[in-house]
Parts: C-alpha cells; sequence; structure tokens
C-alpha cells in the first residue's frame, strides 16, 4: 500500500526526488478557461459574474446585488449552530488572534547625529478579499485563519466571496465569518470571484490583495492576476512528515499520517524513522486502521501514489531528510523534540514531541495552517500579520544631512550617467555651503 524507502540504499536520492516531484501547473485547458474568464470579468464585470453564477452554481439572479449576502444571515447562522460548535469556533479564534497579535510588524525611526531621521512606516493594507471554499466542501477553520490575522492587522475591510452551488450553505462558515468580522460577503466562486476581487466590478469592490484555498481553476486565476493584487501563495497538495525514534505509539503515527492523506489524492504523508521494526508496526497500523476510515479510497490512493516509510541510520540523517523534503507539517515525535528542532532548517510548521498532532494546528492551537508546500518552505513562511501589512521607508534629511548624502549621490548617479539626479542632489549641497559661508 505504501513505499518503503531506505536512506542507505543506492538510488534513494533519486527515489526520494520522484516521490516529491508535483509539479502545478495547470494544463492548457484549465488555462485557456480561467484566462476567457478573467477577461470577461474585467470587460464586463457584473453582467459576467451573473452568466457564470448561472452556468457554474446553477444561481439565477436578475441582478448583482442579488449575489451579496447580508450581514445579518452571517448572525443568523452564530445563533443556528450548536453550542460545542459556536464554543469551538470562538475558541480558536480567540487563540489565532492572540498569537497573531504577537506577530504585528511595527513602526521605528531613528535620527542620526546630522539630524537625517531614518526609519519605517508600517500600515496595514486597505482592503483584502478572502476566498472560502462552498457548499459541502467548507472549511471553516480557514475563514478564521485567513480573517483574524487581516483584523489584527488592521485591516479596514474584508471582503468574502463564497461559493453556493445551488444554494447550498455552511452555517460554520458562516458564523467563522461573523467571529472575525468579515465586512461583506458575496456568493460567487472559482476563477470569476478571483477577477471580480482584483478587478472590481459594477457591485464587488477591487482588493489590494487575495487570500484563502481554492480548486486548480482558483489557483491558476490567483497565479494570472498577481501583480495587479496581491495572492498569499499558490498552494499544493497538503503534506505531512512525521519523523519518529519508534516509542511513540505507531497507531498514533498511523493516524496522523490518515490526517493529511485524506484531504486528496494528492496529499503526501511521510515517516521517517531510524527504527526498522517500528515501521513495519506503523505500515500494519495502517492497514488496520484505513478500514475504519470515511475517506479511505482517498487515503489508500494517495499513500500508494505519494505516501513512504522512510528508514534512516539515525536522527540527524532523519533531520537531513526533512530539510530536503521541505514539508508543509513536520511532526518530531521524539524525546527531544526541541532539540531536533534545532536542525530543522526548512519546514512550515514544526510540531513538538508525541503529544502534537498536526490536527491541533490545523484548527485551534494559534499559528497560522496556511503554510508553504510543495517544498516552498525553502523561502516563505506561514501566513501572518505581517502578510496583510506594507512598509514604507522614511527620509528625512536635515540641512546638513542633504548635504553629506548629497556629495555621496552626486559621484555616484555621474558614475551612471545620470545627470539630473546629480544635479538634483548638488542643488541643495550648494545651498548648504553658501549658508555655511
Amino acid at each position: 500500500m505504501i513505499k518503503r524507502l531506505d536512506a542507505a540504499a543506492a538510488g534513494f536520492d533519486r527515489e526520494l526526488d520522484r516521490l516529491l516531484a508535483w509539479e502545478a501547473v495547470s494544463d492548457d485547458a484549465v488555462f485557456t478557461t480561467v484566462n476567457e474568464i478573467l477577461r470577461a470579468v474585467r470587460t464586463r464585470g457584473d453582467a459576467a459574474l451573473l452568466e457564470y453564477s448561472a452556468r457554474f452554481d446553477g444561481l439565477q439572479c436578475d441582478h448583482a446585488q442579488q449575489l451579496e449576502m447580508p450581514l445579518a444571515r452571517l448572525e443568523q447562522a452564530l445563533e443556528a449552530i450548536t453550542p460545542a460548535e459556536r464554543d469551538a469556533l470562538e475558541q480558536a479564534a480567540a487563540r489565532i488572534r492572540n498569537y497573531a497579535e504577537r506577530q504585528a510588524l511595527q513602526s521605528w525611526e531613528y535620527t542620526e547625529a546630522d539630524g537625517t531621521l531614518l526609519g519605517q512606516q508600517v500600515r496595514p493594507l486597505d482592503r483584502v478579499g478572502l476566498y472560502v471554499p462552498g457548499g459541502k466542501a467548507a472549511y471553516p477553520s480557514s475563514v478564521l485563519m485567513n480573517a483574524v490575522p487581516a483584523a489584527v492587522a488592521g485591516v479596514e475591510e474584508l471582503i468574502m466571496v463564497v461559493p453556493t452551488p445551488r444554494g447550498v450553505v455552511n452555517e460554520m462558515v458562516l458564523a467563522a465569518a461573523h467571529i472575525a468580522g468579515v465586512s461583506r460577503v458575496f456568493t460567487i466562486g472559482g476563477a470569476q470571484a478571483v477577477a471580480a476581487l482584483a478587478y472590481g466590478t459594477e457591485s464587488i469592490p477591487a482588493v489590494d490583495k487575495i487570500v484563502g484555498p481554492g480548486n486548480i481553476y482558483v489557483a491558476t486565476a490567483k497565479r494570472m492576476v498577481f501583480g495587479t493584487v496581491g495572492i498569499d501563495m499558490v498552494a499544493g497538495p497538503s503534506e505531512i512528515l512525521v519523523v519518529c525514534d519508534g516509542k511513540t505509539d505507531p497507531d498514533w503515527i498511523a493516524m496522523d499520517l490518515f490526517s493529511q492523506a485524506e484531504h486528496d489524492e494528492d496529499a503526501q504523508a511521510i515517516l521517517v524513522s531510524p527504527d526498522a521494526e517500528f515501521i513495519e508496526r506503523v505500515a500494519e497500523s495502517l492497514e488496520r486502521l484505513l478500514a475504519e476510515m470515511p475517506r479511505r479510497d482517498i487515503i489508500a490512493r494517495s499513500l500508494a501514489e505519494r505516501g513512504a516509510l522512510i528508514r534512516v541510520a539515525d536522527l540527524d540523517q532523519a533531520a537531513e531528510v526533512a530539510n530536503r523534503i521541505a514539508p508543509e507539517h513536520l511532526e518530531l515525535s521524539v524525546a527531544d523534540a526541541a532539540g531536533l528542532a534545532q536542525k530543522i532548517r526548512h519546514a512550515g510548521a514544526i510540531f513538538l514531541g508525541r503529544y502534537t498532532a498536526e490536527a491541533l494546528g490545523d484548527y485551534c492551537a494559534g499559528p497560522n495552517h496556511v503554510l508553504p508546500t510543495s517544498r516552498t518552505a525553502r523561502f516563505s513562511s506561514p501566513l501572518g500579520v505581517y502578510d496583510f501589512q506594507k512598509r514604507s521607508s522614511l527620509i528625512g534629511c536635515s540641512p546638513q544631512g542633504s548635504a553629506t548624502l548629497g556629495r555621496v549621490a552626486s559621484v555616484l548617479a555621474r558614475g551612471e550617467g545620470l545627470v539630473a539626479h546629480a544635479r538634483s542632489a548638488e542643488f541643495r549641497v550648494d545651498q548648504q555651503e553658501s549658508e555655511e559661508k
């Protein structure tokens, strides 16, 4: 059902590369469809949205104003869900907010001896678009993970788009939107929703950044509008890498692997351990527990096509393999998890110890579950408050500072052949020199 690999075997590097390969490139048909949708919404606005909503979601609306959901409907959803569901959403939101408040970038400045001021001014984005999968495939946790950090950053307006195919809505998604303080909600989805957020229509305002997960059409659209607006990332399939010393209950490890494999067939679940006997015990647990899983067909295919049980010489080599994989989620199910974590350079989120299930991070631990996938943890980071802030440099020269810097700038500008640059600085140098005489 799942591959066994040995880091000491000839050809291991090649096998690991083959296992990790996943190309998130849209095929020509997807690209063409998305390009047509983007162009239609950009040029025809609301009219195009109405046509696509009828075509893809089965929603017949006479005018685009019908696509906006009243905010009272979000509050109604909060009242409709069970007390346990409401309490869970509120606890998760509070923990996410508490963590996010520690991430906010701060403005700063300093003044040099000659009176020149230098610094950084931090401001929130004005308006952010949140894409939320709709219908039965709904994730209220994603609403909280995207909306709460934006609110902490100070974003004034958060526009949520969520498809409601044939009128199907998810009450917990709407309740989460109310808890998170979403400003407006539109019942649209797909590439057309991304286009509306990027370009704006008569009814839907253009945003500065689009965040949130979606299918291949949504991901392709986000990639194509980047530059017109910012995006969080183009995410690949979910991933988990578990490093275990062989002392954790193998059933726990098997279920941790299942927790990501059940997302979809392209998800990746990998165990790395120096204990060969333990690896076989986990394999037995995987086979035995699979029958209990409602999504067992998806799990089985994910494990067969992209999963692996990897034997290494020791935990040092396990860390080397982990850094090479650069996983979205990394569980360190070992005795000294904190010590091993110091050897990890590339991971989206690190889960320390035997009792820290990755699923806790998905929902309520506090850190964001929007994480880099497909080895992009080598150069990118989890979504956070800083993704909803921007920085402006501050430069304020005193007369003396202007003269000092102006002389340097003049030499460099003339060296580049940019005379106007040089003269612009030199005028101020001349003024200061004349006043000093």
